[in-house]
């Protein structure tokens, strides 16, 4: 793995790590303005307790060595998870704040993408 490419993994999977942190706790401790922002969404208020822990624990499982497999699902529930954000704010045609869940989006994919091959699962032949 090149240099550079070890760079770009690095600070998307940084900044990814703590935009979903940072989001996670948020829902998690069910602050008053997301509380209302998730409501306005359609959704139900309960859904951010699911939403934080699963966030939190997809951060731990990306930064942690090891366990490439655990890795790729915690890829998967990050890139899910935006999508369906972006979605919502389309449909509800609240595109003001789609943005976070863009970037968010975008880090996702760019640190799966630049990940080394130590935090690839092996593909075994049958």
């Amino acid at each position: 793995m090149s240099k550079r490419n070890k760079i770009i993994y690095w600070i998307a999977t940084v900044w990814l790590a703590l935009g979903m942190f940072s989001t996670g706790l948020v829902q998690l401790l069910k602050v008053k303005e997301e509380a209302e922002f998730i409501l306005n969404l359609g959704y139900p208020a309960y859904l951010l307790t699911l939403l934080g822990i699963c966030k939190i624990l997809g951060v731990v499982a990306i930064l942690i060595p090891k366990y490439p497999v655990l890795k790729e699902w915690a890829y998967a529930g990050f890139f899910f998870v935006m999508t369906g954000a972006i979605f919502s704010h389309f449909a509800t045609g609240d595109m003001n704040k789609m943005l976070p869940a863009v970037l968010l989006l975008v880090l996702t994919v760019t640190s799966w993408y630049f990940r080394p091959p130590n935090r690839k699962p092996v593909l075994v032949n049958q």
